[in-house]
């Protein structure tokens, strides 16, 4: 079986260490600031600003910091399910270091994900960004199907208020389109959250082109979420065109190809059986792990000379997309919070740039997404 391994692990903790100082300055480097300090008005320190970017347009507009924070891996989906007190204070270094967007929904457990990131941002109520989303038929626990029925889409915004205790979702996201509900009715249904105050602003997630235009026409979009990364550059001629169109944002999740272009990932590792939808994917077999290990060469041979561990450049990369495209990587390690974060120091030339997506376009990526009877009904 294929081993990668990229660096060895104590080379790697010092990079780690290094960037975790990186980061911490980065937040508060005058360069990258973009307007006055914040003012202490909670029980937290005011944190420090840096790089925003503006999600929609008009009254739809958004203005967070360049990179967010999912929060979906802190409860579900990605192995055992830590302590929930140490992400809780994870989240509050996350806030504290200036980070606005953060990210979760219904879902996500269900419900748990939802709960922690009350929890823990309550004391920042009113500083930040946090959108969920809707879409699923949640029964006894466990997920049974798509619903984005308006009675549905009503129940959810009010049970997401209270677990996520704010007075209004700040961008309230459909998880997946629903083929039993035209998309009008879904956007009519948030339209009137937002008037009555309890949703602020509407969002999609792995939408087509044609539902965006949909949503849209009847209820303006602020963001577009869907996967987007060097190993999947679809929404590029899918979506893309549309949301430059209309003024909508795109949201990219797994900026890492769900860990895969950290470079930390090969055929041996154990995914976690109980809590790591990964196992049921395609592109994480044994022998998509192997197929596909060129992609990461790549991104370590490219990232080696810049000094870049391969998720910084694969930050990196979002971050020199568009002004409306705002990435939300995820962790539950504080060492890899700051490794992310130094992603916001890189500098490479846009030609660079082309010559690296010029290697990748060469690489045949094994593996789909998710299999097909998920393809469209998946809580990622």
């Amino acid at each position: 079986m294929l081993l990668i391994n990229p660096a060895p692990d104590n080379a790697r903790r010092a990079f780690l260490r290094s960037s975790a100082v990186l980061g911490s300055a980065l937040l508060a480097a005058p360069a990258l600031l973009t307007g006055p300090a914040a003012q202490a008005a909670s029980p937290v320190a005011a944190p420090p600003t840096f790089a925003r970017r503006t999600l929609g347009q008009g009254k739809a507009a958004m203005e967070v910091t360049a990179l967010g924070f999912g929060c979906m891996g802190m409860s579900y989906h990605r192995g055992p399910v830590p302590d929930r007190q140490t992400m809780v204070r994870l989240l509050r270094k996350v806030a504290e270091s200036g980070v606005t967007l953060f990210d979760t929904a219904e879902v996500y457990g269900p419900f748990i994900n939802e709960e922690l990131v009350g929890e823990a941002l309550a004391p920042f109520k009113g500083k930040l960004h946090i959108t969920t989303k809707f879409g699923f038929d949640i029964r006894d626990g466990k997920d049974r199907g798509l619903n984005s029925r308006p009675e549905n889409i009503r129940k959810v915004a009010e049970a997401s208020l209270k677990r996520l205790r704010v007075d209004s979702i700040d961008l309230f996201y459909q998880h997946r389109p629903d083929p039993k509900v035209p998309m009008e009715d879904v956007a009519g249904t948030v339209r009137d959250l937002i008037k009555a105050g309890k949703v602020k602003r509407f969002g999609l997630s792995e939408a087509s082109a044609d539902d965006i235009r949909k949503a849209h026409a009847v209820q303006p979009v602020t963001a577009l979420q869907s996967e987007y990364s060097l190993m999947w550059r679809e929404p590029e001629t899918k979506v893309f065109p549309t949301l430059k169109e209309l003024g909508i944002g795109f949201v990219p999740y797994s900026p890492v190809g769900r860990g895969y272009l950290t470079g930390m990932l090969n055929a041996q590792t154990n995914l976690y059986p109980g809590n790591d939808n990964r196992l049921g994917l395609p592109r994480f077999t044994p022998e998509a792990l192997r197929a596909n290990y060129p992609l990461v060469q790549a991104l370590l041979d490219f990232g080696q000379a810049r000094g870049l561990t391969p998720a910084q450049l694969s930050l990196a990369w979002l971050l020199a997309r568009p002004e409306q495209v705002v990435s939300i990587p995820g962790t539950t390690k504080e060492a890899h919070f700051h490794e992310n974060m130094a992603a916001l120091a890189a500098n490479i030339a846009p030609g660079a740039w082309k010559q690296l997506e010029a290697s990748l376009d060469a690489i045949t990526i094994v593996g789909g997404r998710y299999p097909p009877e998920q393809q469209d009904h998946s809580g990622d």
